[in-house]
């Protein structure tokens, strides 16, 4: 048992950045991230006519789509007040992936949520807990590792890690688009930049509490072994 308790703290240090960078995600992809940035004193203005309340409007539409169960036409219906569509094709079509990579990427998140619990439940249990939290210290430490290398990325050069991020997930430049593009006017680099800041303080931050967190655990259920 002790190689099958080794092998499920492995898997707990793997699952401890994802859970944290995906909750960072899911956090943003609630509207008040919307109000919160549309609102800032720096946030570019659209130098093609969208006020704050239009990007308000467009904007939580759009990221209501990316979780809702609604098909593209919720987003291909969407007119100008002169008729004329909101998104082109090629953007509709990269909302469709976006939504595709968002939804499966949160079933993943929340069977992981699931596991996680289980397995912290689990080791009380089967009284191997003081393993599930060096499992939890170590991965704290991972994502430590992982969003310093991050949080440099966006710093050092944002338009660099930017297209290598979409590289990964999307095929060729299926999420380029013109500046005159909805998706752009409503979404553009300075709402990324601040995003994926938030992800790496917000991570970095779990990383920290769940590091030492796990540390800690595991010192506490040594010692009150020994008592004993």
């Amino acid at each position: 048992m002790k190689k099958l308790f080794s092998a499920l703290s492995i898997l707990v240090t793997l699952m401890i950045p994802f859970l944290l960078m995906m909750g960072a995600i899911r956090i943003l992809l609630n509207p008040f991230y919307l109000d919160y940035e549309y609102n800032l004193s720096n946030f570019p203005a659209d130098p093609f006519g969208f006020t704050t309340a239009d990007r308000l409007h467009w904007g939580k539409i759009s990221l209501d789509y990316l979780t809702n169960d609604q098909g593209i036409e919720f987003l291909g219906d969407l007119k100008f007040a002169d008729g004329t569509s909101f998104y082109n094709e090629r953007e509709l079509s990269h909302m469709h992936d976006v939504k595709d990579l968002i939804q499966t990427t949160l079933k993943i998140w929340y069977a992981c949520l699931a596991a996680f619990l289980l397995l912290l439940i689990w080791s009380y249990v089967q009284k191997w807990s003081e393993v599930f939290w060096r499992g939890v210290a170590r991965g704290g430490l991972l994502t430590v590792a992982i969003i310093i290398l991050v949080l440099l990325g966006t710093v050092i050069n944002f338009d660099t890690l930017f297209r290598d991020f979409h590289a990964i997930f999307f095929t060729g430049d299926t999420w380029l688009f013109y500046v005159n593009d909805s998706l752009i006017r409503l979404f553009p680099e300075k709402l990324w930049s601040d995003a994926f800041t938030f992800m790496g303080i917000f991570t970095l931050t779990g990383a920290i509490i769940l590091g030492f967190g796990g540390l800690r655990g595991a010192h506490n259920l040594i010692f009150e072994h020994r008592k004993k």
